[in-house]
């Protein structure tokens, strides 16, 4: 109890550190380094392949590892759901040990495990105190779940069973329904329109070989990311890289994703619910992780919907006209063209009304872009909240992640506020013209249809 009450007072911490030039690290693994005021990135390769990132932050006694596999869902291929069940199951009894017995060895050391999987990344997280015993049992029992998955099948029956009341959840539940729909017809043919848990008739029918060949294939050295943060040397995140990566297979990198296809002309999707209110998304693919226009559209889309209540979605919708307690805008990008999407709830009988509101706004902000006093109120919020969004471990190596796997570049923290500030009106209605199509745009309502 101690040591987790000690654990969860070293959460609050903020990290600082300090830039320095690239350098040659142990067993000539070559450091690259960022540079300028800010946070210190290095990175550099494992023996066995896989990408490192790593910051030093010596502040408080403690650590986060994540490990991020190109894994998700979009590698599901015609088995949908099994990257999530592969996911959930290196949860469970690895190498000598049972699921019990893990669950207690990291308890001991006051440690935390997790693992959780999305379209693009499949990931695995340890969070644990740096005393070198501690840590090294935490270590030692963080490189058996990655590396000996055991594949029990009553463990497979379980989490399988599981992931089919979640499934079933789903199908009861207006906001899923709605997003399997947005993401099926904005995504028509490309794996970024399966469900991510998958459906009940597969997820059933994958077998203990399905997952076994799954892990094989992507849960290797060469098609993963490595996020250090914490209180370690980089002579020491290098030896805890190679301690953790020793028994994974070096393997190839997943295979690049197919190029996304805007859809040809506007589509309305209407499920029906029986409900008071009506969900609605309305979108198209949007952009990539790093997209030449991703600060525009950034900036662009915090004006349209992305800032809360100073958001001109919001001011339409809910301040003027009370439609909706929520409604909102944003970019996801991921690996291939995530979506853009405009979304709100609203009662059945205001549903076509916001719609109408949302198509307007969106055309007019696309035709006019932002005023002086929105891109300057923008700047200055983006901006300003910035150093929140980065100002614990778990932040930072959440950000190293995913600058990591999107091949995003090393001074991506230092210089996000400054291209931020370098965004201009007419970039921005450049990039919304030549991005966002208005008359092609996917509707979904998921509703009681209001008939007149």
């Amino acid at each position: 109890m101690a040591l987790r009450n000690l654990f969860l007072f070293l959460l609050i911490g903020f990290i600082s550190v300090s830039c320095s030039k690239s350098e040659q690290g142990d067993d000539a693994a070559v450091v690259t380094s960022s540079q300028g005021e800010g946070i210190k990135i290095q990175t550099w390769q494992s023996s066995k392949g896989a990408k490192v990132m790593f910051v030093q932050a010596p502040q408080l006694p403690m650590i986060d590892i994540r490990l991020v596999f190109n894994a998700g869902s979009a590698r599901d291929k015609a088995q949908l759901g099994i990257a999530q069940l592969t996911n959930t199951m290196l949860s469970q009894s690895a190498g000598q040990w049972s699921t019990d017995e893990i669950a207690e060895r990291f308890e001991e050391v006051g440690a935390n495990f997790s693992t959780s999987a999305l379209r693009d990344m499949a990931i695995i997280s340890l969070r644990s105190l740096t005393d070198e015993k501690l840590l090294a049992q935490a270590i030692a029992t963080f490189k058996v779940v990655v590396s000996q998955p055991a594949f029990k099948l009553d463990e497979i029956k379980r989490q399988k069973a599981q992931q089919l009341i979640a499934i079933q959840n789903q199908l009861q539940s207006p906001g899923s329904i709605a997003s399997k729909a947005f993401y099926a017809a904005i995504f028509k043919g490309h794996p970024y329109a399966q469900p991510t848990m998958g459906i009940k008739e597969i997820v059933s029918a994958i077998s203990t070989e399905n997952l076994k060949e799954f892990y094989k294939r992507y849960y290797v050295a060469n098609n993963l990311t490595i996020a250090i943060v914490g209180n370690v040397d980089q002579k020491q995140a290098h030896a805890l890289v190679e301690e953790i990566t020793a028994d994974l297979a070096s393997g190839k990198a997943a295979e690049k994703l197919a190029e996304l296809a805007m859809p040809e002309k506007a589509q309305q999707i209407h499920k029906e619910y029986a409900a008071t209110q009506t969900h609605i998304l309305v979108g198209q693919p949007g952009m990539k992780r790093g997209d030449d226009d991703y600060y525009s559209l950034y900036v662009g889309n915090h004006i349209l919907g992305g800032s809360g209540f100073g958001s001109r979605i919001m001011q339409e919708i809910r301040e003027k006209r009370g439609l909706a307690y929520s409604s909102y805008s944003y970019f996801a990008p991921m690996l291939a063209e995530g979506p853009f999407i405009m979304g709100l709830q609203t009662r059945n009988e205001n549903t076509q009304q916001a719609l109408e509101i949302l198509d307007k706004l969106l055309r007019d902000f696309i035709e006019q872009g932002p005023t002086a006093e929105e891109l300057s109120h923008s700047k200055k919020n983006i901006t300003g909240g910035f150093p929140l969004r980065v100002d614990s471990n778990k932040d930072i190596t959440e950000y190293l992640a995913v600058i990591g796997f999107y091949n995003l570049p090393l001074d991506y923290l230092s210089t996000f506020n400054d291209k931020v500030n370098a965004v201009t009106a007419e970039m921005i209605k450049d990039a919304f013209k030549r991005r966002i199509y208005p008359d092609k745009l996917i509707t979904v309502t998921v509703g009681k249809a209001n008939k007149k």
